[in-house]
Parts: C-alpha cells; sequence; structure tokens
C-alpha cells in the first residue's frame, strides 16, 4: 500500500502576504485560489512536488508561525539557495549536518542527504531543504 502525503495546512495571518510569498517568493504553482461561502481556500504546489501547501481565511489547527519541521527536497541545493535569494527569501546559509555538529558548508562539500537550508514565510513557520540527489 501506497502512504502518499497530500496537503499540509500552513497557518497564517495575512492571505495576501502568504500568497506572495509562497507564489512568488518561493516560486510555487497556485492550484486554486477560490472564495466560498465566505471563506477563501489557496492552495500551492512546489514544483515536481505530489504534496500541495494549504492557507485559507478559516484553516487556524494551530496559531500563525507556530508549524516548524516541513521540509523540501532538492536535487542541487546551492542552485536553490541562490534562486532563493535571487527571489528575495531571507534563506540561511547551506549547512552540513553529517557530524557531531552543523557546520557551514565549503564549495567541495558532497551535499547529499547532508546539506541544508532553513528560512521561514513571513508568519514565522519555519522550512528547511535538504539536498538528496539520489537514494540508496
Amino acid at each position: 500500500m501506497n502512504w502518499t502525503l497530500e496537503v499540509i495546512v500552513v497557518p497564517i495571518t495575512d492571505l495576501d502576504r502568504a500568497r506572495a510569498f509562497y507564489a512568488d517568493g518561493l516560486g510555487f504553482h497556485v492550484d486554486h485560489d477560490t472564495v466560498r461561502g465566505g471563506q477563501r481556500l489557496i492552495q500551492f504546489t512546489p514544483r515536481g512536488s505530489g504534496c500541495s501547501v494549504v492557507i485559507g481565511s478559516a484553516l487556524r489547527p494551530m496559531p500563525p508561525g507556530t508549524l516548524r519541521g516541513m521540509q523540501l527536497v532538492v536535487n542541487d541545493l546551492r542552485a536553490a539557495h541562490a534562486e532563493l535569494l535571487a527571489r528575495g527569501v531571507p534563506v540561511s546559509d547551506i549547512q552540513v549536518r553529517g557530524g557531531p555538529t552543523p557546520r557551514p558548508a565549503t564549495p567541495d562539500d558532497d551535499l547529499n542527504f547532508v546539506g541544508f537550508l532553513s528560512f521561514q514565510d513571513p508568519d514565522g513557520n519555519g522550512w528547511s531543504v535538504q539536498q538528496i540527489t539520489a537514494r540508496p
């Protein structure tokens, strides 16, 4: 049996600000931006992902800014870092998390499985990005 993650609900305070961040800042595809019964719902899908992110005016399963541990995977972390910076997203430096403590990445590091960066959306919800180029 396949277990497929479909949607992550992200708690936010300002729909338009969050829409601009996820669509323009991160480049996520806007699947829909709809209003039903006075409630607005926006769904985004990261490029290449089968899982979407949902924000909405009535979706508050937790306080905005408290969601942590959401992780994206890319095959080139250095390129992802450069793209996020070019899009104006405040993003951490690339870290290597393969030893006892994280350390800054060097140009010679193989980042597969051990390379990470992080950022927050405008409400402070925390995201990380990991490089995985091939799985064993």
